[in-house]
């Protein structure tokens, strides 16, 4: 599969615009469906104070709005940086059908931006991860699920 350069430009310039503007990190994404650009993000993590703002969470949440839809199967995203772990998760909860990115992630740790220490926190068994991890009250947690399991008009995803 061979991505257009025409919406890798149109990443870019958002991700170059946005340093420029001031209004935050280095970089830019565009969901494209069928051709067409259905939405656009830019980082936004130091102007609105929310570290999950990062372009293509904020292209995914925009071209969800635009499709009304939680799913963006038959999308395409392209991103001006190879996405973070948290920006490919996303990626994929969403359905996207492709990821087209420009700068990799070796060039994001070269300007200052290593997402290396979250792969490899991931990697570890809870007890071992820098932020502590446990788990409480699991029996008493099953009620969501349970809840979820019974309720009639619940929309699969």
């Amino acid at each position: 599969m061979q991505g257009n350069p025409t919406f890798m430009e149109k990443a870019i310039a958002l991700a170059v615009e946005n340093v420029t503007s001031g209004n935050g990190g280095p970089f830019g994404a565009v969901i494209v469906r069928d051709g067409h650009i259905v939405a656009t993000g830019a980082n936004q993590v130091t102007s609105s104070n929310d570290p999950t703002a990062h372009a293509e969470i904020t292209a995914i949440r925009n071209a969800c709005r635009e499709l009304n839809s939680f799913s963006l199967a038959g999308c395409h995203l392209y991103t001006s940086c190879e996405p973070c772990p948290m920006c490919l998760a996303a990626t994929y909860w969403a359905r996207c059908e492709a990821i087209f990115y420009g700068s990799s992630a070796a060039d994001a740790t070269a300007a200052g931006f290593d997402d290396a220490h979250l792969y490899r926190e991931v990697a570890l068994p809870h007890d071992q991860r820098s932020i502590p991890i446990h788990n409480l009250l699991p029996r008493q947690a099953m009620a969501s699920f349970d809840a979820w399991r019974a309720h009639a008009s619940r929309i699969d995803y």
